[in-house]
Order: C-alpha cells, then sequence, then structure tokens
C-alpha cells in the first residue's frame, strides 16, 4: 500500500503541535494555547495549522484527546501489566506519581489545571473533561471491584470512596508538588496509597511494605 506522503507529513506536524499543545496547557491552561503560538513554538506556518483546526475549540478539544492519549501510553499501560488486583491499584498509582516525577509536563499535571480552569464553565469543553474524568473514576472503581472478586480487598469495601481516595491523593500530588517540596508530596501520595491497601488487604504481602 502507498502512502501519501503529504498525508504521513501532515499527520507528524499534527501530532508535534498536539504534544506541545499538551505541554503549554499544563501550565497556562487551555484558554492560553493559540495556533500563533504554537506554530512559534515548533517553527511552522500559523496558517498551516489551520488545515488541522478552524478554531480554538477544536484545538482545545483535541488537545485534552491528546493528553488522554497520554495519559493511557505512560500511566494506564504499564500498570495493565501488574497481576489484576490490589497490586493493579497500587501500580496505577505508582505509575501515575512516577508520571510527575518524571516531570513530563512543566505544568506538572494538565488534567489537575485544566479541572480547576474549566470546572464551572459549561461548554464544549467542559463536557470533554467531564468525560474523561468520568471515565477515570469508572477505570479506578474496576480495579478496586476486581481486587475485591479477587478476594484482595475485603468485600464490604466502599469501591467509590477507595477510588475516591486513591484519586484525590493523585491530584493533591500534582498540585502541592508545583508550590512546596515536590519530594515530599509524591512521597506522601505513595505512602497514603500503600498504607490505605495495605491495611485493608488480607494479605499485605502482595504489597511493597514500605517505599524505598
Amino acid at each position: 500500500m502507498t502512502v501519501d506522503g503529504r498525508v504521513a507529513r501532515g499527520d507528524r506536524t499534527r501530532s508535534a503541535v498536539l504534544d506541545a499543545a499538551v505541554v503549554l496547557a499544563s501550565e497556562a491552561g487551555l484558554d492560553g494555547l493559540s495556533l500563533g503560538q504554537l506554530a512559534e513554538a515548533l517553527g511552522v506556518s500559523k496558517s498551516g495549522l489551520f488545515a488541522h483546526w478552524r478554531s480554538k475549540e477544536a484545538l482545545q478539544l483535541a488537545t485534552v484527546d491528546r493528553a488522554v492519549e497520554q495519559w493511557q501510553e505512560r500511566i494506564i499501560a504499564p500498570a495493565l501489566r501488574a497481576p489484576r488486583g490490589v497490586r493493579r491499584l497500587w501500580a496505577l498509582h505508582d505509575a501515575r506519581i512516577d508520571f510527575y516525577a518524571a516531570r513530563v509536563l512543566p505544568g506538572g499535571c494538565f488534567f489537575a489545571t485544566t479541572e480547576f480552569e474549566f470546572n464551572a464553565r459549561p461548554g464544549p469543553v467542559r463536557d470533554r473533561l467531564a468525560e474523561v474524568f468520568d471515565r477515570w473514576a469508572a477505570f479506578l472503581e474496576r480495579l478496586v471491584r476486581e481486587a475485591v472478586a479477587l478476594g484482595e480487598l475485603p468485600a464490604e469495601v466502599d469501591v467509590e470512596l477507595l477510588a475516591y481516595e486513591i484519586d484525590s491523593l493523585g491530584i493533591a500530588a500534582a498540585m502541592r508538588s508545583r508550590l512546596l517540596d515536590p519530594e515530599i508530596a509524591y512521597r506522601h501520595a505513595r505512602q497514603g496509597a500503600l498504607t490505605r491497601l495495605r491495611a485493608l488487604c488480607p494479605d499485605p504481602t502482595l504489597l511493597p511494605e514500605g517505599l524505598s
């Protein structure tokens, strides 16, 4: 099959622009994005970018989708390699904190930044973010339920609450690491989740005894 070189170049440009947009939005928010700013950052023409996004809102929505892909690649995919149950739940949280600690994004967390930016602003961008957060919460809850089904968490555990607690520790790490000592923020986020899971797990040896 022959691949049109123009299409391939267009796809590469689009990917590069969206990667740059996620980086910029993690610091300045989605409202801070502009095609002109991205064109300057990447050394391409602004007019060329209009072929991909005809409006700022279209660019914002595409940036959210690219941030989701990045989250899946860097956090969810590594966690899914861990065994089902409490170890996978811990691996997901640990991978999230690793992602923050690696400073992949200068603003720390794209979703923490945009959640606060759009939580009281109705419209398509807020709706897309709400959908993303809902899917993330459902995924966390699914992992908790799997651990319960395997007998690695007690049957009476409040699934939604435990998922909320673990997610809250991740959000706190993302936010506090920008203003306070990041190493303390990351350590507390890891230790908080680990302590909670070990206290609930009938076989705490499935989890690390402590942090190295």
